[in-house]
């Protein structure tokens, strides 16, 4: 299993895991945070946009071309944004953090 540990805006600390393979997103929905999704990983929407902790952007593969056009949509992007139906867990991404913005919306409610 691969534990993550997700930071809301209000620095709570919620610790989820996964087995290799998972995509963040889900990951975090099923944590119960804002991470909506509405394109469901397709890549239409910037309602899964997280920001990945500095030590643990560089170990994940680039964005795509497509990725960067969503995240220019997303409010509070940072340098280390990433758009969580991009990031699939594997062995080596074991700890890692990432913060869900404050801007982050989800109208399903959660």
């Amino acid at each position: 299993m691969v534990k993550i540990t997700f930071v809301t805006a209000q620095d709570k600390r919620i610790a989820a895991e996964a087995a290799p393979g998972a995509r963040l997103l889900e990951i975090g929905q099923n944590a119960g945070l804002p991470l909506e999704g509405t394109c469901e990983g397709q890549m239409a929407c910037s309602t899964c946009h997280v920001v990945v902790a500095a030590e643990w952007f560089a170990k994940l593969p680039p964005a795509s071309d497509d990725e960067e056009d969503m995240l220019d949509l997303a409010a509070g992007v940072t340098r280390t944004s990433r758009l969580s139906c991009q990031i699939v867990l594997t062995e080596e991404l074991d700890g890692l953090e990432v913060r869900v913005p404050e801007e982050a919306r989800d109208m399903q409610g959660r």
